[in-house]
Formats: structure tokens, sequence, C-alpha cells
């Protein structure tokens, strides 16, 4: 267990506590400040991951517990209504169908690394939450309703360019 990997798996820890917490009570300081800290550790276990060295599993539980954190929050804000749920399924369709694509391209051999867009993709969906955590800002749906739809626009184009990246990489693959 490399520092890197020891925060990512506190990362998969912290997401079921920050859950209950907005199941139970809603949007708040309490909730904000755990998917606050939860989003930070992400980019401090990525600094530490690039300085001391990537690992195998790092590289599968690093998207994993991006995956569970903003899917889990995403659901249970929608099930409190801060967010529509057409916006929440079109970005798990899109989370779930690209590693589902992803592994499948590994399996014959091609290798699809991630983009800078979609780091910054994750941190616009994070953002988007952060606004449902805020107690000031839940009462401005048309500020919620803006900061979920940029997300779902950052995570379609994504996906967009992965399937252009996967078929490229087929494509040399096969010329090869």
């Amino acid at each position: 267990m490399t520092p890197a990997n020891v925060i990512t798996v506190a990362r998969l820890l912290a997401t079921p506590v920050v859950v209950v917490m907005v199941a139970m009570h809603g949007a708040g300081w309490w909730p904000f400040a755990v998917a606050f800290t939860i989003g930070a550790t992400d980019g401090v276990d990525g600094w530490l991951a690039r300085r001391q060295g990537t690992t195998r599993s790092g590289a599968f539980l690093d998207p994993l517990a991006d995956k569970a954190v903003v899917l889990s929050l995403l659901f249970v804000l929608a099930a409190k209504a801060e967010f529509s749920w057409v916006p929440v399924g079109l970005i798990a369709a899109r989370e779930v169908g690209m590693s589902v694509y992803r592994s499948l391209a590994g399996r014959r051999g091609i290798s699809i690394p991630a983009r800078n867009s979609a780091k910054i993709k994750t941190l616009v969906q994070g953002i988007a939450i952060l606004l449902a955590l805020t107690p000031p800002v839940t009462r401005h749906g048309y500020v919620l309703s803006m900061a979920i739809w940029v997300a779902v626009a950052m995570t379609l184009g994504t996906g967009m360019q992965y399937l252009v990246d996967g078929r490229r990489a087929a494509g040399l693959r096969e010329a090869a």
C-alpha cells in the first residue's frame, strides 16, 4: 500500500459516511466539509502517485473511487430532489459505459489513457455536488440546475473524446 493508495482507500471509505449524512439530513456544512475533503484528497493522491510512482492497484482504485464518490452523491442528491434524475442518469450512463468500454478495450490490448479534460470533468462534477451541499445555494435551484447541466456537457464531451481515442488506438493497433 503506497501513501497514494491509502488516501484513495480512505476516500472510498468516507463515501458512505457522507452519503448517509446527506440522506438523513440533506445539504449542510458538515456534508459539504466531508465531500470537499474527499475531493481535495483526490488531488493529493494523484500528486503523490506521480511523485512516488503509480501502481496497478492505484490505477484501478483511483477512478473507482472517483466514480463511487460522484455517482453515490449524485444519486442521493437526486433522491433529495436537489438535482433532477435526468442529468444524473446521463452522467451515470456515461461513467458506467466508459468503464465498460475501457475495460473491453484493455482486454484487446488497447490502452485509452486518462485525458486532462476528464480530470477537469471530475472537478466540474465535484463543484456541482458541492454547490448542492452548500446551504445558501440550495435555495437557488437555477444555480444547481445550471451546474449539473454543465457537468453533463463536460461528462458527455469527454465520453466522446474517449470513444474517438479508442477507435484511433484500435486503428493504429490493426495497422501495426
